[in-house]
């Protein structure tokens, strides 16, 4: 298929085909970290912002590196560092990036729905690198690129999404990837943090980790984000830990062949154990190293390149 989008907003814009495509062009890039000079001209000539208004350490620097391993000039922008700090509007931000000609801005901010607003006012693409809660859509191609890599397939796994559904924008995005690709999803945390619109599309809800567990091919544990929590969602860290943590006791429900992923970062001892965070059935860093991959793959297809 040829990419005929200049931009990444949202997994749930995206076909299955398209989602292949990016998973797909993600495995030829994978192959060059392996090589000894780990850098390719892809977009050799181009430029690209960094602009995170709000703050990051694994997807920023996953980008850089991206953008760095495809030979593209590199701009970073913090909050902090930019005009936003004096009370310049993000479109005049923007807008003043976009004059000095730059191709791509990968951009993430707390604000829903900012990449929409920017991407239909900017002639350079964007990239969303995680807005509010609503989409992280290269973490979910990252997570789907692990899994589809370890387990073969995508289509008829059982996936479990358990922790902060409601406030993570990482949830959303995996759902509406996974459900385009035939997983079958269930998602589960305390009540307080269950979307229950998501079961219009197919997805089992569940407020019992055992349930959850049982059957489970791919089990996503996602942490609590306080960041975003405008009230109290459950009593304390350790009753959430003590009923919903993955640990010694619960992984008992647990398949010997599950993969246990988390986006990061870790809260050790209130989602997971570290025995299970590092354990053999921990895919974590793996997600990290593909990741590199994916946005590469991103990268080189909003830019044009392909």
């Amino acid at each position: 298929m040829n990419w005929k989008r200049k931009d990444l907003i949202a997994i749930y814009d995206l076909d299955a085909e398209e989602i292949k495509y990016i998973l797909d062009t993600a495995e030829e890039f994978k192959k060059v970290s392996g090589r000894r000079i780990k850098k390719v001209p892809a977009l050799r000539g181009k430029t690209v912002v960094n602009l995170f208004i709000e703050p990051s350490t694994r997807t920023r620097t996953s980008f850089e590196l991206a953008e760095q391993r495809l030979s593209a000039d590199i701009i970073n922008i913090s909050a902090s560092a930019s005009s936003i700090s004096k009370g310049e509007t993000l479109l005049d931000t923007a807008k003043n990036i976009e004059a000095l000609q730059v191709d791509l801005i990968v951009m993430r901010h707390w604000a829903v729905g900012s990449h929409y607003f920017l991407a239909k006012r900017l002639k350079c693409g964007v990239i969303n690198a995680g807005d509010g809660a609503h989409e992280h859509p290269t973490q979910a191609l990252l997570d789907m690129f692990t899994i589809r890599e370890k387990k073969g397939r995508i289509k008829g796994l059982n996936v479990t999404i358990i922790g902060d559904i409601l406030h993570s924008r990482v949830a959303r995005s995996n759902i509406w990837g996974l459900i385009k690709l035939g997983a079958k999803v269930t998602i589960g945390g305390p009540a307080t943090f269950i979307p229950r619109e998501f079961e219009s599309i197919g997805v089992r809800v569940c407020d019992n980790l055992k349930d959850a567990l049982e059957g489970a091919d791919v089990i996503n544990l996602l942490r609590i984000q306080h960041e975003r929590q405008r009230a109290a969602f459950f009593p304390s860290i350790g009753e959430y830990a003590s009923i919903f943590g993955l640990n010694d006791e619960t992984m008992k429900y647990v398949k010997p062949d599950a993969m246990i992923m988390h986006p990061g970062p870790i809260n050790r001892g209130v989602e997971l154990d570290s025995k299970i965070a590092d354990g053999r059935q921990s895919v974590i860093l793996e997600q990290v190293t593909n990741g590199l991959a994916v946005r590469m793959a991103v990268l080189y297809l909003v830019s044009g390149a392909a």
